[in-house]
C-alpha cells in the first residue's frame, strides 16, 4: 500500500474511531462549572496522555502480538466486529462511546479529568488502540510508521483544539448538527469494519478449504 493510500486510511479510521466530534460534546459537559482556563489545562492534559497511549500500542504493537501470539488476521477479524458495534452506536447518533448509568456521572467532575475519562477511553478508547495496533502490524517499516505516528499526534491536536473551542463549537453546530455529523461518521466506521473483518476472514476460509 503507498504512504499516500495508507496515510488516507489511517487517518480516516482514527479520526472516526477516535470520534473528535463526541469528545468535545462530552468534554463541554464535563467542564461546564470549571473556568476556561482550567478547562484548557484539562484538555491539554487529556490530549497529551491520549497521544502518548497510542504512540506506546504503535511502538509495542509487535511485541504484544509476538507476547500473545496473536495474528494480524485474527484481529482484523475481532476489530471488525468492534468497528462494527462501536459504528452502529454512532449511527443512533449516541454522543459518547461512554455509559452512564447514573444521571450525575454527567455532570462537571471537581477533579482532575484529563487521564479519565478523557483521555481514556473517550479518546484513546479501543476502538482506537486497535485501529492503531492493526496499521503497526500490518505495514511495520519505517516510513509507513512514520506516517502512522504523524496520524496519531495531528488527531489527537484537532481533538485538543476542538475542546479549546468546545462551547463556541456547540452553539454552531447544534445538537441536530452534532446527531447528522455522529450519524455519518458511524456509516464510515461500519463501512471500514465491513472491509477489515472480510479482509481478515478471507484468508481463515481459503485455508479451510485447501485443507479440506
Amino acid at each position: 500500500m503507498s504512504l499516500l493510500d495508507f496515510g488516507l486510511l489511517a487517518l480516516a479510521s482514527l479520526f472516526t474511531m477516535i470520534n473528535p466530534i463526541g469528545v468535545v460534546v462530552l468534554f463541554s459537559g464535563l467542564t461546564s462549572s470549571l473556568e476556561r482556563a482550567s478547562a484548557n489545562r484539562i484538555a491539554l492534559k487529556a490530549a497529551l496522555y491520549a497521544a502518548g497511549i497510542l504512540l506506546a500500542f504503535a511502538l509495542t504493537g509487535k511485541l504484544i502480538f509476538d507476547f500473545f501470539q496473536i495474528s494480524v488476521n485474527g484481529l482484523r477479524v475481532v476489530g471488525g466486529i468492534v468497528f462494527f458495534m462501536m459504528g452502529y452506536e454512532m449511527l443512533q447518533a449516541r454522543l459518547s462511546p461512554m455509559n452512564f448509568d447514573d444521571p450525575e456521572d454527567l455532570e462537571p467532575l471537581e477533579k482532575d479529568i484529563s487521564l479519565t475519562p478523557l483521555a481514556i477511553p473517550m479518546i484513546a478508547g479501543p476502538g482506537a488502540i486497535a485501529t492503531v495496533i492493526l496499521f503497526i502490524n500490518e505495514q511495520p517499516d519505517p516510513a509507513h510508521r512514520a506516517v502512522l505516528f504523524t496520524i496519531i499526534v495531528a488527531v489527537c491536536l484537532l481533538t485538543y483544539l476542538g475542546m479549546l473551542g468546545a462551547n463556541r463549537l456547540n452553539r454552531l453546530i447544534g445538537e441536530q448538527g452534532n446527531k447528522v455529523i455522529m450519524r455519518i461518521m458511524g456509516l464510515i466506521v461500519m463501512v471500514i469494519a465491513v472491509e477489515f473483518f472480510f479482509a481478515g476472514l478471507t484468508p481463515y476460509v481459503q485455508t479451510m478449504m485447501s485443507t479440506g
